[in-house]
């Protein structure tokens, strides 16, 4: 099938933005690999250093013929999508001495759980974290005695960070482990029920808490598909994760012997082996060109408007948000998993999955295939299903058909004929709207503003009976330089109870939303942010607001925007307190949220 002309468009648009800053990275990544094996420039005392505490691997090492794997861990037993990489690294050396190669844990990166932050101070350090991620992978990595990277992580922030290390290293290969999700608990909309009866006051806190351990209940990640998932479903899509690994639940022999089955990958792409697979390589246009069809084909999260910029950058690639809005606009949405339906992502992977929809998009033309990935050239690869013989993984073809065709649809016959992210552009600036689990009758929001700067503020707002009729719900200085953008996802109960009493509501934020938020219209990341005097900073109570996003505008009507003064918030207790002393470089220094909020690329 040919390629669609706007695959063919974008694609085309971003390697021409791109082309100075792609060179720059290219030629600095062939400069790197023409050096061959880090470890042959180094001297004896450098790598007495380096091998040590290696025991059995100490002579392999020595003799520096064999690859050396340097694995970065994001492991943390708090986070439950991370706990299971305790046991990975002894996995991952027994694999590797196996099959005559080594692994050393070249370092750990620092992991939060959104999920135990939401809503809490520490939140505010969450997107920063990604950029220390990318930090703490690149101090790890410079021992230079790695001929390949396996890469640990699964959430929010940690594979953005992760994959904006990887780039910075793409002269050597890199290969990443998921651990895979949890299995399936309290169903999603009950959980969704129980949230909202706790916010009308109808049900006490032990019976909250009794719905929400019922949901987040063991190891792995959290089953509905917000950004962490669509952080796993990207890594298929451009080529970083073996195929069909991201969807297998940890603790299972085919977990185990997909982590056994990377580490092998992981050593035949280096340079000692016989196909050397850089990341640079892997990490083109195309492949975030992949990455971006997925995300609208799965219906996954906004955050990664945010990651997949920054993520692009460290590799020589500029991405806009009109690209995003370009690709949504002809990919279909094929997946119904929470918020966006009632399955999770188990149901979604036995119904066919990531393989089921790439070769379906392959075949439709919105997919390019001629991409390097760790499992060879070509993306149909990702249609392929792994199976367990023998406790060692073989690759069979995917059935290609939906065996649930409530949850997964195949290209011709989709949920939505467009992936629902759409641009906003207009007199408030510029951002993004998830619109694939809003209801098309509330996909224009006309209403008088309703300012707060805090999502606090917003709540007392409803317990206190002040919001009774159509209203914008305006929450400003919650960019990055404001306050590190956290998560306003603890507001979606409050919005959502608002939006079935027959209100039409939406809310207006220079912040972020979770990818488990969804069927509330929200105009989200809008840039530039209010502490930065961003028009958003400009709106007073009872304007009328317009959020189309039919057109893709979102405006203040009748008003001269330049005949007012930038609203001015106190910042100061932004400062301290939970880490955040710690940050105010960051915060001073990040870049738009429409180029990915980043401090570091």
């Amino acid at each position: 099938m040919p390629l669609h002309p706007t695959i063919l468009a974008v694609t085309d648009r971003i390697r021409a933005r791109s082309e100075e800053t792609r060179q720059t990275y290219l030629e600095n990544m062939a400069n790197a690999a023409s050096e061959g094996p880090r470890r042959a420039h180094m001297a004896c005392g450098n790598l007495a250093h380096a091998y040590a505490a290696m025991g059995e691997d100490k002579d392999t090492l020595a003799a520096g013929r064999a690859p050396n794997i340097g694995i970065i861990s994001a492991y943390n037993d708090m986070l439950s999508a991370h706990q299971p990489f305790e046991q990975y690294p002894n996995l991952i050396r027994a694999a590797a001495r196996a099959a005559g190669g080594t692994a050393q844990v070249a370092g750990g990166v620092p992991a939060m759980c959104d999920g135990v932050t939401q809503g809490q101070t520490g939140m505010e350090l969450s997107l920063f974290s990604r950029d220390v991620i990318a930090l703490a992978a690149g101090v790890g990595l410079s021992h230079n005695v790695f001929d390949a990277a396996i890469y640990l992580g699964v959430c929010d922030k940690i594979i953005p960070g992760l994959v904006m290390a990887a780039a910075t290293f793409g002269y050597i290969p890199s290969v990443f482990l998921p651990a895979g999700p949890m299995t399936s608990g309290l169903p999603n909309d009950e959980k969704a029920k129980v949230r909202q009866q706790f916010a009308l006051g109808e049900i006490g806190r032990d019976e909250l808490m009794k719905s929400e351990m019922a949901s987040y209940h063991g190891p792995g990640t959290c089953t509905f598909y917000g950004t962490a998932n669509t952080n796993q479903m990207l890594m298929e899509f451009m080529g970083l994760h073996l195929p069909g690994a991201s969807f297998v639940n940890p603790n299972t022999p085919m977990r185990d012997a997909l982590t056994t089955a990377g580490t092998e990958r992981a050593l035949e792409i280096t340079a000692l082996g016989n196909q050397f697979t850089p990341t640079c390589d892997v990490l083109d246009e195309k492949a975030f060109v992949n990455g971006l069809v997925g995300l609208m084909a799965t219906g996954g999260s906004t955050n990664l408007v945010l990651h997949l910029p920054a993520m692009a950058r460290a590799a020589g690639i500029i991405l806009d948000l009109q690209d995003f809005s370009d690709l949504s606009d002809v990919t279909p949405l094929m997946a119904k998993v929470y918020p966006n339906g009632l399955a999770d992502v188990n149901h979604f992977h036995a119904a066919g999955g990531l393989g089921f929809m790439i070769g379906e998009l392959l075949n439709a033309g919105l997919l390019h295939d001629d991409v390097k990935t760790v499992a060879g050239d070509g993306l149909h690869l990702y249609t392929q299903e792994p199976k367990l013989t023998d406790g060692r993984i073989s690759y069979v073809p995917g059935a290609g058909k939906s065996q649930n065709e409530k949850i997964l649809r195949p290209a011709s016959d989709p949920f939505q004929p467009e992936g629902g992210l759409k641009q906003l552009q207009g007199n408030l600036g510029r951002g993004v709207i998830k619109a694939s689990a809003v209801a098309k009758e509330r996909h224009v929001v006309e209403a008088p503003a309703r300012i707060f700067h805090t999502q606090d503020a917003v709540k007392d707002a409803f317990k206190a009976g002040e919001l009774t009729s159509d209203t914008i719900i305006v929450v400003r200085f919650q960019g990055p330089k404001s306050n590190g953008m956290p998560e306003l996802h603890g507001l979606t109960p409050t919005l959502a109870i608002l939006q079935d009493r027959g209100l039409k509501v939406a809310l207006v934020t220079d912040g972020r939303m979770s990818g488990a938020s969804g069927k509330v219209p929200s105009a989200i990341h809008l840039s530039p942010e209010a502490a930065d005097n961003g028009p958003i900073s400009l709106i007073q109570d009872g304007d009328i607001v317009r959020l189309d996003a039919t057109k893709g505008t979102i405006d203040v009507l009748d008003v001269d925007l330049s005949t007012r003064t930038p609203a001015v918030a106190d910042l100061t207790g932004n400062g301290n307190g939970v880490g955040r002393e710690l940050f105010e470089v960051f915060r001073r220094n990040v870049g738009l949220s429409s180029d990915g909020a980043a401090v570091v690329v």
